[in-house]
């Protein structure tokens, strides 16, 4: 998972890897936050497996690949497997550099082509306005990753989701978020691979 500070993408990897371990699966989880809180690059690689020895996963080696916003999707676009899923939020967050006028954001095309060298399994989504009508922009995480849910290998009932997600996350904001996981999951299903 990738994106910029402030997305929730430290919390959305916590809640998968809780689900998983609730199903019995071997979980490695490591996460860098760089300038995290001025809104510069976080990713989180997550394992899962009946037996995981690392957290990192090498270039090409990603079976998914889900990005919160659209430039960290394609800064990462090495890590993908050829066939892999990539999951990109149709979200624009200019860096500092691009803000300043000294570099241009690249276009869609030029992002969604850099991925089409390496899969043609390419799913946009329009989180952010999806959360933004649940209420609560906040739920951004959330709604993604219940929309990365229906393409994980290894099924989770939903269960398990909610009490991953209950686990993770304080009573007070509990139902917004488990309609946003809810709200992902049902836009997802629309989508053939």
């Amino acid at each position: 998972m990738v994106g910029v500070g402030g997305q929730g993408i430290i919390l959305a990897s916590d809640v998968l890897g809780e689900a998983a371990l609730a199903r019995g699966l071997d979980v490695k989880k490591t996460d860098t936050l760089g300038m995290a809180q001025r809104g510069g690059s976080v990713t989180s690689h997550l394992r899962i497996g009946t037996k995981v020895w690392s957290p990192l996963i090498s270039p090409g080696d990603a079976n998914i690949v889900m990005a919160f916003e659209k430039l960290e999707a394609a800064r990462w676009v090495n890590y993908i497997k050829p066939g892999g899923i990539i999951i990109i939020n149709k979200l624009a967050i200019p860096p500092l550099s691009i803000s300043l006028g000294t570099q241009k954001y690249p276009e869609d095309k030029d992002i969604i082509d850099s991925f089409r060298q390496r899969t043609n399994k390419i799913l946009l989504v329009d989180g952010t306005k999806l959360a933004g009508q649940l209420g609560d922009i906040r739920t951004l995480n959330i709604l993604m990753l219940g929309f990365l849910s229906k393409f994980l290998p290894t099924h989770f009932d939903m269960t398990v989701w909610k009490g991953a997600i209950t686990k993770q996350l304080p009573s007070k904001i509990l139902d917004i978020n488990i309609k946003a996981f809810e709200e992902g999951r049902e836009v997802a299903s629309s989508v053939n691979l």
